[in-house]
């Protein structure tokens, strides 16, 4: 079994056709733009790098880093195909260095929920290091509310012609396991079974901003997906600065 975003990797952006990046986006473009935030950025758990080309085209010098290569390999075709130069690195979001400051760190969809608490203090104390002196920090995490009454003991799927995507997923202590399987068409007709394993564990808001704070970080404000209310939604934005 391969570690997790190894085989899915390949299939990521495809498989979340539906989640609008475009608006997505827009939204962090718009919140940056108006926290005055500076142009040079880096992505962290940057995946296939989405949100580093829409960033990218609108102006900003981005950067991209995530721990898994297959991800990293893929963001780099991508940005290719699209005539882009960024510049893509390895790096553990729990252990970042740098040998550059940012203006500002972007970490979307759901990076920070692979990260148990007991490590989100020396997390959060790295970015706080790869930033600027009132550098803008911008992450969100899958809610609670999400992992625990929507992802936890069910089955997800999406079954398209040339790939299948099935996830079981089972609450945990504190996480949630997932058991995430692809059957990927060959140019013959017959499939491939691809399988990895990921786990997100579940952040409290309160933990959260509490970790930040100890890190030196102040936490401007939090905000569900996409801007809307925090009660019930999928998604906590965590916007913060630092000192």
């Amino acid at each position: 079994m391969k570690e997790a975003y190894g085989s899915l990797a390949e299939w990521f952006e495809y498989l979340n056709d539906d989640c609008d990046y475009a608006s997505w986006s827009q939204y962090f473009i718009d919140g940056l733009t108006a926290l005055n935030a500076g142009r040079r950025g880096l992505e962290l758990g940057c995946g296939s790098g989405a949100f580093c080309r829409a960033l990218q085209r609108a102006g900003f010098l981005m950067e991209g880093a995530d721990l898994s290569p297959a991800m990293l390999t893929k963001a780099e075709k991508l940005a290719r195909e699209e005539g882009m130069r960024i510049p893509f690195f390895l790096a553990d979001a729990a252990a970042l260095k740098t040998p550059k400051k940012y203006d500002f760190i972007l970490s979307p969809n759901d990076c920070f929920n692979y990260i148990p608490k007991k490590r989100l203090d020396a997390a959060f104390s790295h970015v706080f290091k790869a930033l600027d002196k009132g550098g803008v920090f911008w992450f969100d995490i899958s809610s609670p509310y999400k992992l625990r009454e929507k992802v936890a003991d069910t089955v997800s799927c999406d079954d398209r012609e040339d790939v299948t995507y099935l996830s079981f997923n089972s609450l945990g202590e504190g996480r949630v396991e997932m058991d995430v399987t692809l059957f990927v068409k060959r140019r013959d007709g017959a499939f491939d079974r691809l399988d990895e394993h990921h786990t997100q564990y579940i952040h409290e808001e309160e933990d959260v901003s509490a970790a930040l704070a100890r890190a030196g970080f102040m936490l401007i404000r939090v905000e569900g997906h996409l801007g809307e209310e925090r009660a019930g939604s999928d998604r906590l934005n965590f916007i913060c600065r630092k000192k």
